[in-house]
């Protein structure tokens, strides 16, 4: 299995990186996987000039080829007012702009640091819906650490129950997802006409 890790914190060391690594080990641990980690802080600039220009860099499009053919994507964020990171975000959009097909029926685990327990809805009001649009399969155990949760009983629990559920899930869809969106899409006011009666 090919695991890749997005980790969008930007100090060193970094707790976002911390929690990234421990999910990615306890993912490993249920199924043995091939881990490759993109720092989004190292990319910084390349994901600039992507907005600019259209064109992503060389390191920039390792990383889109890496989360392209992962198994399963571990993506962690800090926190910044209230949800991810603007860093964070920009990945992921010009990854979108770059392929939109991308994260399309790929299992994803998602999680956040942050300095306080208060900011642990951002997993379900920021991340999840992100990654619903983007078409992705997030599963049902997102991970939040507050400062206070390292060390304490609840966080360990939490990482293997979601590594658990990304391995599951990454075993049964990594054969089943589609390679490409080849729907027709029909105009909405030709459906309508198709329902007018005649005569």
């Amino acid at each position: 299995m090919k695991l890749v890790v997005v980790s969008a914190g930007l100090s060193v060391p970094s707790s976002t990186r911390l929690l990234a690594d421990r999910l990615a080990a306890a993912v490993d641990r249920q199924a043995p996987a091939d881990v490759q980690v993109v720092e989004l802080r190292d990319l910084a600039v390349e994901i600039a000039h992507n907005f600019t220009n259209g064109f992503p860099g060389r390191e920039l499009s390792a990383a889109f080829d890496a989360v392209t053919q992962a198994d399963g994507l571990i993506v962690v964020t800090p926190v910044f007012s209230a949800s991810y990171s603007g860093l964070f975000k920009s990945f992921f959009d010009v990854l979108g702009a770059h392929d939109n097909d991308a994260l399309a029926g790929k299992p994803v685990l998602i999680a956040a640091t942050g300095g306080t327990a208060r900011h642990s809805l951002v997993l379900d009001h920021a991340l999840r819906p992100l990654f619903a649009y983007l078409r992705a399969v997030v599963v049902p155990t997102g991970v939040y650490a507050a400062s206070e949760d390292w060390g304490a009983e609840g966080l360990p629990e939490r990482i293997e129950r979601a590594a658990g559920e990304l391995a599951a899930l990454t075993q049964g869809l990594s054969a089943a997802r589609p390679v490409k969106d080849d729907l027709d899409v029909v105009p909405f006011a030709e459906r309508l006409a198709a329902l007018r009666p005649t005569g």
